[in-house]
């Protein structure tokens, strides 16, 4: 097996940040990309994205499998099943202090066309790079000056400027 062949990184790394978070006492976040493949309360979507509590307490039956994540969770006071492609998730990360991991988003999303509000996508196969941009993460960190005791706030504070290379993670509730 080569490394075409070889089965993407991201449900391991998704896995393994998971796991790092819980053993840390963090609370691990998923943000996901929707599309029509994502199964999710669609009132709580915003402009295309969902951030996810997937902690123990937030959840429950979670399973984070190779090709899906799949779970239990309120929503408003009323349970609903999850279900994620792990390929639509673009980012792990700790509410606490931010630190997690970013993913290329989904290749397909330079050939978005509006469909009932959110995007409804069809892969690209002209381009072959975009077939290895899954294996392609980015490592989030805190930018100095942040602080981890920001009064209790839910999400890492975007970089201040917005011109700025670093990746962050924007917390749609």
């Amino acid at each position: 097996m080569n490394a075409q062949d070889s089965t993407s990184t991201r449900p391991y790394l998704i896995r393994a940040l998971y796991e790092w978070c819980t053993d840390n006492g963090f609370t691990p976040y998923v943000a996901v990309r929707v599309d029509g493949s994502v199964q999710v309360p669609r009132e709580y979507v915003k402009d295309g994205e969902i951030v996810l509590n997937i902690s123990y307490d937030a959840t429950s039956s979670l399973q984070l499998g190779n090709d899906f994540i799949e779970f239990k969770a309120r929503f408003g006071g009323k349970s609903r099943e999850i279900l994620v492609p792990v390929g639509r998730v673009i980012a792990i990360y700790a509410r606490e202090n931010g630190q997690g991991m970013a993913f290329p988003p989904p290749v397909d999303m330079d050939a978005a066309t509006v469909d009932g509000g959110l995007a409804s996508v069809t892969p690209s196969t002209d381009d072959p790079a975009a077939a290895t941009t899954d294996d392609r993460v980015v490592q989030l960190v805190p930018h100095e000056g942040a602080s981890t005791e920001d009064g209790g706030g839910d999400a890492p504070r975007p970089p201040p400027s917005a011109g700025s290379t670093r990746p962050s993670l924007k917390r749609i509730k």
